[in-house]
Parts: C-alpha cells; sequence; structure tokens
C-alpha cells in the first residue's frame, strides 16, 4: 500500500484552543477574504505548499485508490470534488476511486485557510485542497512512474499513466496495485509536474457523485446510524428558555420506567438515558424539572425586534464610510427611506445533531459523529473527560447537513455526549440523540436582525448618498473569537456584504449596533449575507426603478469595478431572456446579484404573484466559482441553495412568546415542498481561476430576487422576510 509520512509541523495544543487563543482561527475560513490581491496572495500561498502524497493517497493491491477526505461532507459533495482533484492528476480511473474520511490529526490535515485547524466551512473545501491535492496526486503518480520503469529498466520518461493503467510503448502494462507498495520506497518528489487545464481529463467534467450509490442503497453509514456494542441512548432535558438551569428534579417515575438506565444532571439540563430512543424519550417526558430562570431570556422575539427599531434611530459604530453621506442625502433630488426586518432562523438540518462516544479499556474514547471542526471538537471531548487530545479519536460520519450547526464554537453536543459519559462514569457507549423538537427549540439560531437605509438620487438618477444601519445580535461577541475576529465592536459576519459593497457608491456610511439578549446565534448558511444581500439587492432596485433605468443596467453601471460581478449578471440576464419580459398579468422577472466566500452569482428570479400568493416558475442562475471542478455538483449545490432557502423567503421564522420557542417541529417550521420547487437553471462562467467555493454563495441571492419580481409583477414592495404575502393585493 502505498501511505508516505507527512510534515513535521507542531501540533496546535488543547489549551490554546479551549481559552480561544487559537479557536479564532478557525472562523478565518468562514471569514476568509478571497477578494482582489489576498486571493492572489491565498492561492499563491497554497500553490507553495509541499506535496504530500502519503497523506491523502491509499492505493490497494486490488487497486483501488482511496482518497483521506480532511473535510466533512454534508450533502455538498465535497468527497466528489475532493477526489476528482486527486484522480486527475493521478490519472486514475474513475470506477478505482474511493474516499475515506481521515482522522482527527491537524498537523496532517489541517484546513490550509484556517491557520493549523482541521475544519470544514465557508465553502473552503475545494478551495484549500485545490493545490494540495493536485500535488499529492502528481506526486504519487511520479513515484508509480519511478517503481516502474526501475521494474522494467526503462527510462520513466518513456512511461504512459492513464485510466489506471501504467504503460510503455514495448506493451508493458501495469495496473497501480501492482506497483504500490515499491512506489511508496520512492522519493516523494518536491516539486511534481502538475497538468495543464488542458490535459485534465476529470476535472471540469461530470463524473458520477462519489457517494451516490452507498446513498440510494442505504449503505452510507452516517452518524445517527452508529451502532455500539452494548450501547444506550441519551437524550437531554433542556430549558423552555434560553439562560435557565437546573434547580432541582423529581426523577422518579422516569427512574422506574422500561429500559431506563440512568438519569443524570449535566451543565445543559437532565439526561436521561436508555436501551432505546423511544424508551429515552417517554421517560424524559415523565421527568419533573424545577428551572431557575432568574437570568433566562424572557422577552417575546416581537418585544427584541421592537428594541431594535428604537436602537436603529441613534448613531452606531462605523463599520465602514466614505464621503459625506448625510451630504449627499440632503442635496438630493430624491431620496429614498426603506426598514427592513429577518427573524431568527433555525438551520433544521434532516438529520438532527447527534454523537456516539465509546469508553475503551485504556481510558481512551472513540467518538462517532458528523464531525465538522475535529480540532475544536476533540480538544472539547478531550477536555470535557478529563484526558488529552491523544486520548480522543474522532471518527467522522457521513451528515445529513448542516448548514452551520454542526460547527459550534464550544462544539455544544459534543461537550454534551461528553459531560453524559463522564457523569454516568462511562459504563457503555453512549449515543446522544436530539429529536427535532430539541433541534428547533434549544439550538442555535441565525440571528434576528433590523436594518434601515437612506438613499438620495440626483437629477439623472446617480446614488448621491447612502446611510446604513444594522442591528442585531453578534455571532463573535462573547465567544472565544471575538479576540481575533471583532475590530473596533464591529462583527464583520454581521456587516458583510453590505459595508464592502462592491457597488460604486459616491458617499456612504455603513453603522451597527450589537444588540443584547439571551438568544444563542450562530453562522447559518451563508452567515451575514443572508440579510445583507437581500437589502442591498432590494434597495438598488428601487433606485433603479426610481431612476427610471433598467435594473439590470443600472446595477451594470455602478459594477464597472467588478468584472466578475457584472459578468455572472449579464450572463443571468441573457439566458433568462430579460429583455423579453412576460406581459402576462401578475408575472414578473426580478433580478439580484452577490459575492460571497469568493464565489460571484446571479440570479433572475420569474414568479406569478397575486391575492396573498407567490409561485416562483423558474430560477435563472449564473455563476463564477472559478475552475468548476465537478460541473454537476456546483449545479446541485445551486439547486440545493434553492430548495434550502426558498422556505425561508415564503414563510419560515422562529418566534419567542415570553422567551419561548413556538415551532416545534416541520409542521410549523415547514421546509420547502416538492410541489413548490421551482425550476433551476444554473450556468457556470469558464474560467481558469482557481476554484472558490459554492456550498453557500447560492443563498443570498434568491431572496432579493424574488422580492424584486414580486415589485415587477404587482408593484408592490415587500421588504422583509419571510415576505408579507398576506399583503398582496390582486394584480
Amino acid at each position: 500500500m502505498l501511505k508516505l509520512d507527512l510534515t513535521d509541523a507542531p501540533a496546535p495544543s488543547r489549551r490554546a484552543f479551549l481559552t480561544g487563543a487559537a479557536a479564532g482561527a478557525v472562523l478565518l475560513a468562514f471569514r476568509v477574504d478571497l477578494k482582489g490581491a489576498r486571493a492572489a496572495e491565498a492561492s499563491d500561498a497554497l500553490s507553495k505548499a509541499p506535496p504530500q502524497p502519503n497523506a491523502f493517497v491509499r492505493i490497494a493491491a486490488d487497486d483501488t485508490v482511496t482518497v483521506m477526505i480532511k473535510h466533512l461532507d454534508m450533502g455538498q459533495g465535497n468527497t466528489t470534488g475532493l477526489a476528482t482533484i486527486l484522480a486527475d492528476e493521478l490519472d486514475a480511473d474513475w470506477s478505482q476511486m474511493r474516499v475515506a474520511f481521515a482522522p482527527a490529526d491537524a498537523k496532517l490535515y489541517a484546513n490550509l485557510l484556517m491557520g493549523p485547524v482541521q475544519g470544514t466551512g465557508g465553502s473552503t473545501a475545494i478551495a484549500n485542497s485545490w493545490f494540495q491535492l493536485r500535488k499529492a496526486g502528481a506526486a504519487a503518480r511520479a513515484m508509480l512512474v519511478a517503481a516502474a520503469a526501475e521494474k522494467w529498466g526503462v527510462p520513466a520518461g518513456e512511461i504512459t499513466v492513464a485510466k489506471g493503467v501504467i504503460g510503455h510503448k514495448s506493451g508493458k502494462q501495469a495496473r497501480f496495485g501492482e506497483f504500490a507498495e515499491a512506489a511508496a520506497a520512492k522519493p516523494v518528489p518536491q516539486e511534481p509536474r502538475l497538468k495543464t487545464p488542458a490535459e485534465w481529463t476529470l476535472i471540469g467534467k461530470r463524473v458520477p457523485r462519489i457517494d451516490s450509490v452507498a446513498k440510494t442503497d442505504g449503505t452510507a453509514i452516517y452518524s445517527l446510524d452508529i451502532r455500539r456494542p452494548g450501547q444506550v441512548t441519551a437524550l437531554v432535558a433542556h430549558p423552555p428558555r434560553f439562560g435557565a438551569t437546573v434547580k432541582s428534579v423529581d426523577s422518579e417515575a422516569a427512574q422506574g420506567m422500561p429500559g431506563v438506565v440512568g438519569i443524570v444532571t449535566i451543565p445543559t439540563g437532565v439526561a436521561v438515558i436508555a436501551r432505546d430512543t423511544w424508551s429515552a424519550m417517554k421517560a424524559r417526558e415523565a421527568l419533573k424539572v424545577t428551572w431557575d430562570e432568574s437570568a433566562a431570556e424572557t422577552r417575546s422575539s416581537d418585544a427584541i425586534l421592537a428594541e431594535y427599531r428604537e436602537t436603529a434611530k441613534a448613531s452606531g459604530l462605523v463599520a465602514s464610510q466614505a464621503g459625506d453621506a448625510d451630504a449627499g442625502i440632503k442635496g438630493a433630488a430624491k431620496v429614498l427611506e426603506a426598514e427592513f426586518s429577518f427573524p431568527y432562523l433555525a438551520h433544521a438540518a434532516m438529520e438532527p445533531l447527534n454523537a456516539t462516544i465509546e469508553r475503551a479499556a485504556d481510558g481512551s474514547y472513540d467518538v462517532y459523529a458528523g464531525c465538522q471542526i475535529q480540532t475544536i471538537e476533540q480538544a472539547v471531548v478531550a477536555a470535557t473527560l478529563g484526558v488529552t487530545t491523544d486520548k480522543v479519536r474522532l471518527h467522522t460520519q457521513w451528515a445529513g447537513g448542516s448548514f452551520g450547526r454542526r460547527a459550534t464554537p464550544g462544539a455544544d453536543y459534543f461537550a454534551e455526549a461528553a459531560a453524559i459519559v463522564k457523569a454516568w462514569d462511562g459504563k457503555a457507549p453512549v449515543h446522544l440523540v436530539w429529536t427535532r423538537e430539541d433541534d428547533m427549540t434549544a439550538g442555535y439560531y441565525r440571528p434576528q436582525v433590523y436594518h434601515t437605509v437612506k438613499a438620495g438620487l440626483n437629477e439623472k438618477g446617480q446614488i448621491t448618498g447612502w446611510r446604513h444601519a444594522m442591528v442585531g445580535k453578534s455571532i463573535m461577541i462573547g465567544s472565544p473569537f471575538e479576540a481575533m475576529l471583532v475590530k473596533n465592536g464591529i462583527d464583520s459576519t454581521t456587516v458583510e456584504g453590505a459595508s464592502d459593497t462592491p457597488y460604486a457608491l459616491p458617499a456612504y456610511r455603513f453603522e451597527v449596533h450589537n444588540a443584547r439578549e439571551g438568544v444563542p446565534v450562530l453562522w447559518w448558511r451563508s452567515v451575514g449575507h443572508t440579510h445583507t444581500a437581500h437589502v442591498m439587492e432590494v434597495v438598488i432596485d428601487e433606485l433603479a426603478h426610481a431612476a427610471g433605468a433598467d435594473p439590470v443596467a443600472y446595477r451594470l453601471s455602478l459594477l464597472t469595478r467588478a468584472p466578475r460581478l457584472s459578468g455572472v449578471l449579464r450572463l443571468a440576464a441573457e439566458r433568462a431572456g430579460w429583455s423579453q419580459k412576460s406581459s402576462e398579468k401578475g408575472r414578473g422577472l426580478g433580478v439580484a446579484v452577490h459575492e460571497s466566500f469568493g464565489s460571484y452569482v446571479a440570479m433572475v428570479a420569474d414568479v406569478t404573484a397575486a391575492d396573498s400568493n407567490v409561485r416562483v416558475n423558474r430560477i435563472v442562475a449564473a455563476v463564477d466559482v472559478g475552475v468548476a471542478v465537478n460541473p454537476d455538483v456546483v449545479r446541485a449545490q445551486v439547486e440545493g441553495a434553492v430548495g434550502f432557502a426558498l422556505s425561508a423567503v415564503l414563510r419560515n421564522r422562529i418566534t419567542l412568546k415570553d422567551g419561548v420557542v413556538q415551532e416545534r417541529n416541520f409542521d410549523s417550521y415547514q421546509p420547502t415542498r416538492i410541489s413548490e420547487m421551482p425550476r433551476v437553471e444554473v450556468h457556470i462562467v469558464p474560467s481558469d481561476v482557481a476554484p472558490t467555493g459554492i456550498g453557500e454563495p447560492g443563498v443570498p441571492v434568491l431572496a432579493p430576487a424574488i422580492a424584486n419580481a414580486v415589485f415587477a409583477a404587482t408593484g408592490q414592495r415587500l421588504r422583509s422576510l419571510p415576505l408579507d404575502l398576506s399583503s398582496l393585493r390582486g394584480a
């Protein structure tokens, strides 16, 4: 088997992560700036990393090639993309490719855009691995060639490799497996030749997803499927209000129920441990817990939003500014004022949170879960159980979605599972399971946010000034990442996509107010862009109409310094037939364009709207992600983003009444139904630029494109999300 050593880079210390000194590096992935010069710097740095074939390639005697995947695949298809990159440089045949999730080892498997941290997020899986896996594949190929040349007694330059076959003009041929052992003994070439784009046989082409068959026939193992010998199931009774703690517990009735083997109090609530999930659920219902709510959040979400509105009236912290926005607005011929509100949103992944922890005879622990930030998760489990990180082995499993929820700063559900194991003294493997109700009522949420915008136009329809205020709870303040990622009180995850707008505004001022509340908030698929893109694109659309200009042409006039954004905007408009709009009553087209995570996306929405109803007929998207490693996966992610975001556009919100979450399951927080799904067309801009990501960037543009289409169809502006369909009148 071809298996080599890797770097001697120092591993991060457990203490550093627990104190947050190094944990902040994780969020560099989520906030990595891939624009302009920084993109070139990042690409250059990644291209100089040494080749590491043996950390990533396993060639077996049976000729299979296994790629070690350092990231979590939660449905976005990065396993297929990462395997494609390596397979192309290796000249393997796609049929021989396999994948396996790498163990937790930041020394070997760090995300190169995060620092000394192994983790997945910010649409960085392909971007940070592009050069790394190309070099690994090219180096492994060169080592196979060297082994064959030595065996056959011919010059290495005469050896060819194609579709997993090593050949020579003399007619000699061999499969990879025949030379795997000999190749492993060869030195690793430090500068292997990488293919030119013209030589690629898999990159940029359609290949079958490597996980499709297993996920279709049921052989793929998710963490929810884990069954260890003697395993028990644990469910936790969480407080009904955020910030409450356990005051007292009457567990007598629950203790005597069939299947119950233990009840323990942990920092987050009371855990019931039983032989199966159903027994644990029924016993949890029988618990009588008295909660101390002296420090709990007891306000309703409407009351919190009302406080935001008052807060926005005062001056906030300046996130960015140029020129004199107030003077520009004061002297304007027309002034637009608008306000927007955005509710809390649940992540609502199809597979709820769960993790299994098993204690080994030597006092070490095995953890089975959908591990998203392995370095933090390993450190948190170790610290909770009182052992060193080398005593904790993570086994990453397939994950049924995440959208940010599995990547919490404190690895919350890992800590919860470890706390149960510790309190119960590790008598058997413990499988912590969160029900859908737990996920909806006791988790983390996309922050509730409020925006106000005031903008001026001159007689020619040109913007003269833009003043913009945002109010919302910071994701980073109070977390381990605050010291690194909050500057002068400004959390970039609140203002991103607005304060760094690509539109050429002559004078602007973007302000932010950091709300204080007890609702736990977290990044949600595409983070701050979920609300800032909507505000920017709806206001720009309103200004275009106020100026009597075509919305596409108006945007292009403001994007002269953003060629890639202009490119996707033109492409989406062209493919949607923007210039040939429907005359059908109640039907309209809307457009939006936005950059996030280094990728550029434009969408045109075709909707029919009237009488409290909106039907999205068609979405035409154009994306620029640099090299599209797997075009089919790129298209699937944009289609998935539409399906994911549509329910948030049309209806979804998390509401609190006296501090208690009202939505508990998919009856009151409905995902997009197949009957609602529009036809989605995805057009990919050809590129030779290093790839960025697509897991998140498809989300931000959907809402404003639909909202702008509703205006085109009805003449009515629906600004806040979810759209207030009850206000729609007959078109």
